[in-house]
């Protein structure tokens, strides 16, 4: 059978560990029998990151930038065991937040419902879509470990040398000490791919910080997200019957446990890092979620929302069987391969990721899953199946 064409090519960036080996799988057995993919490739495994002092990183993104759409397997964000592990020169920063960074876009995460599985907040109906702004925070963090007694500042020059200064504390022995920012251009630029989105998809927004707390910090979201609100979104969520509110972010976790689901939830970049997590593993599964990055220029990126699997990887290196859930990552190639056909109008290549997603759902209420939702479906007596065995069930159903 004639393949399926592509006009613009996606940016591809393959991971690491058990991820990898997904990916790969993937692209063979669910995808390239179908469609003629275009691709341009970066390989963003931990050693190449390493070998290019991390610099393939910012060219995976600048691509991005360029053609509109990527996919992103999941890599490593080494700490100091990896880095004797690996051998690596030094401790890289995260690749995800370096490619947020850089397309100062918000994250926008959401589980996959599938039957069969049901969310363990038994009034959870509908999926709770975490908004997570892309940039800042403690992912563009300065530290340092202070050595023994002495005084911490935190001081601002401006241009015209004029000085704010702030004493962080006055220490009488070793501790640590961190600096964070953020920007008011990244904050608006959140706040309106959020209101967007919730206009999009005719949903209720959320938005929560510890303002009362951080009062000149947290504050400035507050503030930002009213401004923005207020100048240019109120009008448009009456008229589609919406609503938007702020609430500090320990209400917003007691309104959450209540809710019935449905609206998107804005965090800050930490919070919805944690928030995201807690959601995914509340619906089922931390490999049953979606992850895209919408930058305000119109640039998306997919990823599945966990990370490498090493416990699995670990096994598959010693030759023993795995179970490891590949859905997340197939949804962010579903995800890709979607924007790409509706960018470029190739509703043949939109309408396959749709084939895709619904081979993957209709092959796990079919009873045939992997091991991690087997310990949890209502479905009775599951097969469980293979990383592997997993994905060929689905290449059965396409």
């Amino acid at each position: 059978m004639a393949k399926i064409e592509m006009k613009t090519p996606l940016v591809e960036m393959d991971g690491d560990e058990m991820t990898r080996i997904i990916w790969q799988v993937i692209k063979d057995r669910l995808i390239c029998p179908y469609v003629d993919l275009k691709t341009e490739y970066y390989d963003l495994g931990l050693k190449r990151r390493d070998e290019t002092d991390d610099a393939i990183t910012v060219e995976a993104a600048e691509a991005t930038r360029r053609l509109g759409v990527a996919v992103k397997c999941a890599t490593i964000t080494p700490n100091a065991a990896r880095v004797e592990e690996y051998g690596l020169k030094e401790m890289w920063k995260s690749p995800n937040g370096t490619i947020r960074a850089l397309l100062d876009g918000t994250v926008f995460r959401a589980p996959i419902l599938v039957k069969g599985i049901q969310p363990v907040v038994r009034n959870w109906e509908a999926p709770i879509t975490i908004a997570r702004h892309a940039y800042g925070d403690v992912y563009k963090n300065v530290e340092i470990r202070v050595p023994g007694a002495g005084k911490v500042e935190l001081m601002y020059t401006g241009e015209d040398g004029a000085e704010i200064r702030e004493t962080v504390h006055e220490f009488d022995g070793p501790g640590v000490v961190q600096g964070t920012h953020n920007l008011d251009a990244s904050i608006a630029s959140f706040a309106r791919s959020c209101f967007t989105y919730a206009l999009d998809t005719k949903q209720d927004l959320w938005f929560s910080t510890k303002d009362t707390i951080s009062k000149t910090y947290d504050h400035r979201f507050k503030d930002v997200f009213a401004d923005v609100f207020e100048a240019e979104y109120a009008d448009a969520f009456a008229e589609a019957g919406i609503e938007y509110f702020y609430t500090l972010i320990d209400d917003a976790v007691a309104r959450v446990m209540k809710a019935r689901g449905g609206f998107i939830w804005a965090c800050k970049n930490y919070d919805g890092d944690v928030m995201s997590d807690m959601v995914s593993s509340a619906f089922g599964s931390l490999a049953m979620m979606t992850s895209v990055l919408v930058s305000p220029a119109g640039v998306y990126e997919y990823e599945a929302a966990h990370g490498t699997v090493q416990r699995h990887y670990y096994k598959h290196l010693k030759g023993e069987s795995t179970s490891t859930n590949s859905v997340a990552t197939i949804f962010a190639w579903t995800g890709a391969l979607r924007k790409r056909g509706e960018l470029d109008e190739l509703p043949e290549l939109a309408a396959f990721a749709d084939r895709l997603e619904a081979a993957t759902l209709a092959t796990i209420e079919a009873g045939e899953m992997t091991g991690d939702l087997a310990r949890i479906t209502t479905i009775p007596n599951p097969k469980v199946l293979s990383t592997e065995g997993f994905i060929e069930a689905i290449a059965g159903r396409m």
